[in-house]
């Protein structure tokens, strides 16, 4: 395979950019990986230089409205529990799919109210979750043989396909997009890991720091949380307001006065 045909599979999938973009990425990957073992030998990955497509950073976030309806179908989800369950730990915990997914019931510490996980993203953490969350964990049924906490079909398996029920789920709720597309390109689209987004959006607006949220959420680089630092707009439009409220005093005020800004 030439870097030509790398070009060529990369430009076929244009119409959904992100999607060509991890296809790529998988592709280097592999190449260095044959390369590793020595079914290359000729040291060029097809992969380099292939420009990229250009991705517009997106993060959704579930407005009170939003959760109130897609509790209400997370509740009605008798035909697949496990999947309203696993989705409602995720909205309750802001842990990443994998990690709620291949949850086991000995990295739940319920004394403590953590999970240890011993293999996350960035390497093992011990996760604080809160009372709804323990509460949602106590009520599931465990089963003999099965260590995890979201099972799947096949004996002691976990449930391994969120995405179907997911989207089911999503539609009933009205959270579609409008564009109607699914998965990476849907850009008005809720994705899982928007639940991950909507939680960290919560907790900044209940006044939760980044360096708290970032612990919440297992970061290990701050720069990571950073991205969401934006979100936190009504504590800031409000001490805009204090602040210009109290200068539009003073510029409306007879002369002379007596308070300065900061005893005011």
């Amino acid at each position: 395979m030439t870097r030509a045909d790398v070009v060529e599979l990369h430009q076929s999938l244009k119409e959904t950019p992100y999607q060509a973009n991890r296809v790529l990425g998988v592709l280097s990957i592999m190449f260095t990986l044959t390369d590793t073992w020595g079914v290359r030998s000729d040291g060029i990955n097809p992969c380099w230089k292939v420009k990229r497509y250009k991705e517009v950073k997106r993060e959704c976030y579930l407005t009170p409205d939003e959760l109130a309806r897609l509790g209400k179908v997370l509740r009605e989800a008798d035909g697949e529990p496990e999947a309203a369950t696993c989705i409602r730990l995720l909205l309750l915990t802001g842990c990443r799919l994998g990690e709620i997914q291949t949850l086991k019931w000995e990295y739940v510490d319920f004394r403590a109210g953590v999970l240890r996980l011993p293999d996350s993203k960035t390497g093992a953490k011990v996760v604080p979750i809160g009372k709804a969350a323990l509460d949602v964990l106590s009520d599931i049924p465990r089963i003999e043989g099965n260590p995890y906490v979201i099972t799947g079909k096949m004996d002691g398996q976990y449930l391994t396909d969120i995405q179907k029920p997911w989207r089911r789920l999503r539609a009933r709720a009205g959270l579609d997009g409008l564009d109607g597309l699914d998965g990476l390109d849907g850009l008005d689209t809720l994705r899982i890991h928007d639940l991950r987004h909507s939680f960290a959006s919560d907790a900044l607006q209940l006044g939760a720091d980044l360096t708290m949220i970032g612990r919440l959420l297992g970061h290990t680089q701050v720069q990571t949380t950073a991205r969401y630092a934006h979100l936190k707009t009504d504590p800031i439009r409000q001490a805009a307001n204090n602040v210009a409220s109290a200068i539009n005093r003073y510029l409306e005020s007879p002369l002379p006065f007596k308070h300065s800004i900061a005893g005011s």
